[in-house]
């Protein structure tokens, strides 16, 4: 009996199972529920809140970036032919430092990608290119990703909103200025060279709701490496969308908005900037 007491005070006291963060905002006639997703994932994580789970159930709209079906997925590709390619005379490695040639050499090499294929790349493109590489490499695929997964989950009655185009979206990257880009690249490049397993980590975290790790792993170093993009990827971008969510509040029924992670957290995140306005959200 006394180890069958011990037992159940242990239970009351455990901490709740650690999952992805959600914010919910409410007023007389509707309910926004918040979701940071992580794009790309490997197969097979429990990663659903139930509260993400029982939302989307009731959704009248489902808000995701961007379309995420395969057939604009496709259409992605051919805007990335598009706008990220080099000219004819133009060099991706004559633009990087001695250490970033040095840095891709290794990567392309445990990649098994010939230098040469990532040469006639804008920086842009690159990043992207070689980032979704190692990541396929370690079983991560956006068949798996979460907004993949949930377009499929919602109920067929959920209207699919997005608040870009994919064509808006690859243009933010492909009209970013070249230095920044660049920089981008190079702080990629030494990632992927130096710590591979730092998308282990952010997945963890992520999983653990942690926000104050998701702003050091996943917001702060864009700060730092290229303020330009910062703005422009992140800030902007939020400022955007918070416009759309106080119209989507201001009419009624049951909403799922789902963006990255890393647009949620932090002081220049959605539900920080919502705050801001007077809005009341619940979560971290």
């Amino acid at each position: 009996m006394a180890l069958l007491a011990a037992a159940l005070s242990l239970a009351a006291t455990a901490p709740a199972r650690a999952e992805p963060a959600t914010w919910t905002i409410r007023d007389k006639d509707s309910t926004i529920l918040l979701f940071g997703s992580v794009h790309v994932l490997p197969a097979g994580l429990d990663w659903r809140p139930d509260a993400l789970d029982a939302a989307l159930a009731q959704a009248d709209d489902l808000w995701f970036e961007t379309p995420a079906d395969p057939a604009q997925s496709g259409a992605a590709a051919q805007l990335a032919r598009q706008y990220g390619y080099l000219g004819a005379d133009q060099s991706l490695i004559d633009q990087l430092t001695p250490k970033g040639r040095e840095q891709l050499k290794r990567v392309c090499v445990r990649l098994g990608i010939a230098p040469a294929a990532i040469d006639r790349l804008k920086p842009w493109l690159a990043d992207i290119s070689l980032s979704v590489a190692v990541l396929a490499t370690q079983g991560a695929s956006a068949d798996s990703g979460v907004e993949r997964i949930l377009t499929e989950a919602a109920p067929a009655t959920a209207q699919r909103r997005y608040f870009e185009t994919t064509s808006e979206q690859i243009l933010m990257f492909a009209q970013a200025p070249t230095t920044d880009q660049l920089a981008s690249l190079e702080d990629t490049l030494r990632q992927l060279d130096e710590d591979p397993a730092f998308f282990e980590r952010l997945i963890g975290v992520w999983l653990d709701g942690d926000q104050t790790e998701i702003v050091a792993l996943g917001v702060a170093p864009l700060k730092t490496v290229s303020p330009v993009l910062y703005q422009r990827l992140l800030v902007e971008r939020n400022r955007r969308w918070a416009e759309v969510i106080a119209q989507r509040l201001a009419g009624s029924g049951e909403t799922v908005i789902v963006v990255g992670a890393a647009h949620l957290a932090g002081p220049d995140g959605v539900p920080a900037l919502l705050r801001a306005r007077g809005i009341v959200v619940e979560g971290p």
